[in-house]
């Protein structure tokens, strides 16, 4: 799915690596209310990638960010680093609707300093 955004992206208008992160950064804000780089710092990590170190809520609102905001960008016809921004929080909002309802329903935070990774490769430890 990122790579189908991503490609998205390239066809109407992001021309280089900080304009990918603006609009990744749109998405992550409005679905979780931080940034990427915000939720490395929370989950403890530097360079590796973010989706390695998520849980299962936090992979599919992600995705859920991602795939809406790719539909929305089709559906409108969006061009531009600007159109594709707003489309990108709108996408990411819709994923933080459902991220709140999930979380009223649950009774936590499907946001997590959990470390996938790290707590994967304990258990195969023990």
């Amino acid at each position: 799915m990122r790579e189908e955004l991503t490609d998205e992206w390239q066809k109407r208008g992001a021309e280089n690596n900080r304009d990918y992160e603006i609009l990744t950064a749109e998405i992550s804000k409005a679905t979780f209310g931080i940034t990427p780089n915000e939720y490395k710092k929370f989950k403890g990590i530097n360079q590796e990638n973010l989706r390695d170190h998520m849980d299962d809520f936090e992979l599919i609102l992600t995705m859920l960010g991602e795939k809406t905001t790719t539909e929305i960008h089709r559906t409108k016809d969006s061009q531009g680093v600007p159109q594709l921004k707003n489309d990108a929080r709108i996408g990411g909002q819709i994923a933080g609707t459902a991220r709140k309802q999930i979380e009223r329903k649950i009774g936590r935070s499907v946001i997590s300093n959990n470390n996938y990774l790290q707590n994967k490769n304990r258990k195969k430890l023990n």
